[in-house]
């Protein structure tokens, strides 16, 4: 086989692209309107002010802020302003 037509090994995809931390830091500073979802299907919305590697505190207007760690969120949502 000509050495040009052999086959290439694809590398493995990275475990981590960081977009999650970019994405936060957009939310915290642009202080967009979330809504998250939670395991158990309850909805709470706010700002999120902080993140790290485990959880999120999510600032709201309608009652306590809250500590939500990550695996406890099936998705967040921008709300409109």
């Amino acid at each position: 086989m000509p050495e040009n037509h052999q086959k290439k090994a694809k590398s493995k995809p990275p475990e981590q692209t960081f977009e999650e931390a970019n994405y936060l830091r957009r939310l915290i500073e642009l202080e967009v309107p979330v809504m998250v979802k939670l395991e158990n299907n309850e909805e709470v919305a706010g700002v999120i002010e902080f993140y790290d590697a485990g959880f999120i505190r999510l600032t709201r207007s309608d009652g306590p802020n809250l500590f939500i760690y990550k695996h406890q969120i099936k998705y967040l949502q921008e709300l409109p302003r």
